[in-house]
């Protein structure tokens, strides 16, 4: 008897996350009082994750980017080497609490570039709906395995492997996976 169930994505480093909300939001000149209000969320879960504890869901993260004015990614990419290899199932990872959707980003926009890769796995269930990322945000999106349903509300768009589709990711999207192993490639293009 096998088991089919999708190996457990690796959690992120909290240090990274740690290091870089601090970097942020001394950036930003925000306390973490400030922060906290801006992202919706509890003060004392912005400390603990400062402080390298806790465990951020996506969506915690995605919150924090927004009131910081800066990717997801910016807030969970490790220093990277020259040359970088990511293996099929390693990479950051971090999964939603919405649906059984894990996010793993394979490459942060370089300075002077921004944009943000990442290798989606999702399987059938409830759909990952996504607030707004930060203005003039554009996502591209590319089917590996399975089917999903993808886009902006009330523009979504069903997708099968080799289909490509571009949209607005400043306003409230949504990904849904329509058969089991879905996969897709999701670049973040922040202008």
């Amino acid at each position: 008897m096998t088991d089919d169930t999708p190996p457990t994505p690796p959690r992120l480093p909290l240090d990274w996350i740690a290091a870089a909300l601090r970097r942020e939001r001394t950036r930003a000149g925000l306390s973490l009082s400030e922060l906290a209000k801006r992202a919706g969320i509890a003060k004392s879960t912005l400390s603990q994750l400062e402080s390298a504890s806790g465990n951020p869901s996506m969506e915690t993260i995605w919150a924090l980017g927004v009131a910081l004015g800066v990717p997801f990614s910016a807030l969970v990419e490790p220093p990277a080497p020259a040359v970088r290899v990511i293996r099929a199932g390693e990479g950051p990872a971090v999964a939603s609490e919405q649906a059984n959707y894990v996010a793993t980003l394979l490459s942060a926009s370089p300075p002077g570039a921004r944009r943000d890769i990442y290798h989606l796995r999702a399987e059938p269930g409830a759909a990952r709906e996504s607030e707004p990322h930060i203005p003039g945000t554009v996502e591209h999106l590319i089917v590996s395995t399975g089917r999903v349903k993808a886009g902006p509300r009330g523009e979504s768009v069903e997708l099968g492997p080799g289909d490509y589709m571009a949209y607005r990711g400043d306003v409230p999207h949504a990904y849904e996976a329509l058969a089991p192993g879905t996969t897709f490639v999701l670049i973040m293009q922040h202008v």
